[in-house]
């Protein structure tokens, strides 16, 4: 039999992989921050019946380096500065199927970003106009219509999960500060957690990212792969602290206008990561804060994803 385990929730950031980045899926961006489809616990759904709420915001600022361009919304821009705050409130349920080494849950995410962007655009015969952008609207929903968990023993899990956004969220092709992508992704994701017994642990995380077409722009983004890890060790008291680390590569080309050059993008990112878990009324409570500073980027903006989430759990 396998015991009940005090865990973080499975999609609390996938977030975030859930991720705020407001260039659509176009430019070789998409939807993943650096470092932060990766959390505490991410392979395991625990295997007690009940609903977990996971609150989680991000805060990430950069800049596309170089000479680069990437299309947005139907132009191509040089330079771009780009700040976004995006909040989810996700509400799982996990599904009462009895004393097994396989749980299931299902879960639901709703996003809200401000974004403040500055792009060059090329405009008619070659000129470059400087645009500005800010606002602040309801993002695309986050709906996980089945994740599953097996148990190996008490200290190792691997969880499957097939999220997908669909596009609910605030999408203007005149505008530049898009919250919404205005398409579907799927994202077939696969993480493995290893417990140390003492409080630390070991967690990798890794997803595939397939995109729909934005018909606002007749533009498709190629598919992205992500890699996420994660490593912490116990202090006592419910405190944590270790490191987070994130690769993404996008996998095939962008199709549509503009996109000759195929626009692939690849960033490298890694960070400090201090958490805690305890109980708070008749919740398990689980806090975190993450820094990943972002290096080694390629057709992809290059700057700091900041993350804190507050997790309640009720069984």
């Amino acid at each position: 039999m396998v015991r009940p385990f005090v865990v973080r929730p499975l999609l609390a950031l996938c977030v975030f992989g859930a991720s705020p980045l407001l260039l659509a899926a176009e430019g070789g961006v998409g939807r993943p921050i650096t470092g932060q489809q990766v959390f505490s616990n991410a392979g395991i759904v625990p295997p007690e019946p009940g609903w977990v709420m996971p609150l989680t915001s991000i805060w990430y600022d950069g800049d596309l380096k170089g000479n680069a361009q990437v299309p947005i919304v139907g132009e191509l821009s040089t330079g771009l500065d780009m700040k976004v705050s995006y909040t989810m409130a996700n509400f799982m349920h996990i599904w009462d199927t009895g004393k097994s080494r396989w749980n299931y849950a299902s879960a639901i995410g709703v996003p809200v970003q401000y974004t403040d962007i500055t792009a060059s655009i090329t405009g008619p015969r070659g000129r470059t106009l400087g645009t500005e952008d800010t606002g602040t609207q309801f993002a695309d929903m986050l709906v996980t219509p089945i994740a599953a968990g097996y148990h190996f023993d008490e200290l190792n899990h691997l969880s499957l999960s097939l999220p997908i956004y669909v596009p609910t969220g605030a999408y203007n092709d005149d505008r530049l500060a898009n919250p919404g992508q205005n398409n579907y992704t799927f994202m077939p994701t696969v993480a493995f957690t290893h417990l140390d017994g003492k409080g630390g642990e070991f967690t990798l995380s890794s997803g595939l990212e397939f995109y729909t077409e934005n018909d606002a722009t007749d533009y498709r983004n190629g598919n992205i792969f992500t890699l996420d890890a994660l490593w912490t060790h116990g202090f006592g008291n419910g405190w944590n602290a270790g490191l987070a680390a994130g690769y993404i590569q996008q996998l095939t080309d962008d199709s549509g206008e503009g996109a000759s050059s195929g626009f692939r993008g690849r960033s490298v990112g890694a960070g400090p990561v201090v958490g805690w878990a305890g109980k708070f009324a008749d919740a398990e409570a689980n806090l975190s804060l993450r820094w990943v500073p972002e290096f080694d980027t390629k057709n992809r903006p290059e700057g700091n994803g900041i993350a804190v989430n507050m997790t309640l759990a009720f069984f």
